[in-house]
């Protein structure tokens, strides 16, 4: 397995913050593994996507893949493979979890974003060193740009 975390204060609310994560498409600008968004779906507190994924020091675009993101109000959004039919050949080969969880703090809001990404034998031998190096580096960029777009609106 390969895991992320890392940490952000931003300067706006937990709400604000989760309503970005949740905009695929905006999100998408701030994140490099979200390559080209096909459609999204929105019911209730889940958002369902259709993209096509990228993984940093991969060459060329991954698979089109479904992801499902599930919304605590106020305090999260947790991310995984769509149910099936979606992503057959993905379970197959990986498994994947990431979240977002958001904490009021004097500052703005405290982010602590996960990525948790596996993948089975033989993928495994190739793809997690690749990861372990390249993936950290890719979260706290996305981190960053995440925290820019959300501040530098705010000052507009």
């Amino acid at each position: 397995m390969v895991g992320v975390t890392v940490e952000q204060t931003v300067r706006c609310a937990p709400e604000e913050f989760l309503a970005f994560v949740l905009d695929a498409e905006r999100y998408a600008e701030v994140d490099s593994k979200l390559g080209r968004i096909d459609w999204v779906r929105r019911q209730d507190d889940v958002t369902e996507f259709k993209f096509r994924s990228h993984l940093p020091g991969i060459p060329g675009p991954g698979p089109t893949l479904v992801s499902r993101m599930s919304l605590t109000p106020g305090e999260r959004v947790d991310i995984e493979y769509a149910p099936p039919p979606h992503n057959r050949l993905a379970r197959r080969f990986s498994a994947f979890a990431a979240s977002f969880v958001c904490a009021p703090t004097p500052e703005g809001t405290k982010v602590t974003r996960t990525v948790d990404i596996t993948f089975k034998p033989p993928l495994a031998y190739l793809l997690h060193p690749i990861l372990k190096r390249t993936l950290p580096p890719d979260v706290h960029q996305e981190m960053q740009e995440a925290k820019q777009a959300l501040e530098q609106r705010e000052i507009t």
